[in-house]
């Protein structure tokens, strides 16, 4: 059975954050995710926008509390409040631009400054797979997520591809890291079901979990 015998999940609400650059598609994920639209001339998140979804992961109703922050420079002010208590971290970037890849170093360093849980888990996002011009290869991102220890998924917010399969795995993820969520897990020694990571590696096929 995959729910762990004495967890309780049942009522826990998740702080999940969504960072990267300006203009990755951070708030259409959000949108396609927790409303099941997409609006192709989203304006720029002014400062941090939150949604609250609904989630059944191992036949626990989860709820996700979600922030979504402006990537612009002007708004790093939130940053600390903004990462305290987050028990996962979507890190975006557009596959079609080579810059927003290489902001990841400057977005991992910052939630290294600021995550207050060690264990924090994260996942490396390549959004906007529907548009041809891609910059950056899959294996790209495989590569540094791989060298990171980041969940990766490819995703289109516009086509819908791999976004619920995102925030699925990730908090699956988180709800297989004892400690993260619920304080007694330690204690009772839960075992989650295998942990994907564990799976033969050629599954790797819409994500790669890294243990």
């Amino acid at each position: 059975s995959g729910a762990a015998r004495g967890m309780d999940a049942a009522g826990l609400t998740l702080k999940l954050l969504l960072v990267g650059d300006s203009g990755v598609g951070k708030s259409s994920l959000l949108l396609r995710f927790t409303d099941g639209a997409f609006e192709p001339y989203l304006k720029p998140t002014i400062g941090v926008d939150f949604k609250v979804k609904k989630m059944v992961v191992y036949g626990h109703a989860v709820q996700l509390a979600i922030w979504d922050t402006g990537g612009q420079e002007r708004f790093r002010t939130l940053t600390p409040s903004y990462y305290r208590g987050a028990q996962g971290i979507v890190i975006v970037y557009d596959v079609t631009r080579k810059d927003t890849f290489a902001g990841l170093e400057n977005w991992l360093n910052e939630l290294e400054m600021y995550s207050t849980k060690g264990n924090t888990v994260k996942m490396l996002v390549g959004n906007k797979t529907d548009k041809p011009d891609r910059e950056v290869e899959r294996r790209e991102g495989l590569q540094f997520a791989r060298k990171h220890s980041l969940l990766f998924i490819e995703t289109s917010a516009k086509t819908r591809e791999g976004v619920q399969h995102a925030f699925e795995e990730l908090v699956m993820k988180i709800l297989q890291t004892p400690g993260l969520w619920d304080k007694s897990s330690e204690k009772q020694g839960v075992q989650l079901m295998e942990s994907s990571a564990q799976q033969d590696k050629s599954l790797c096929g819409a994500y790669c979990s890294l243990s």
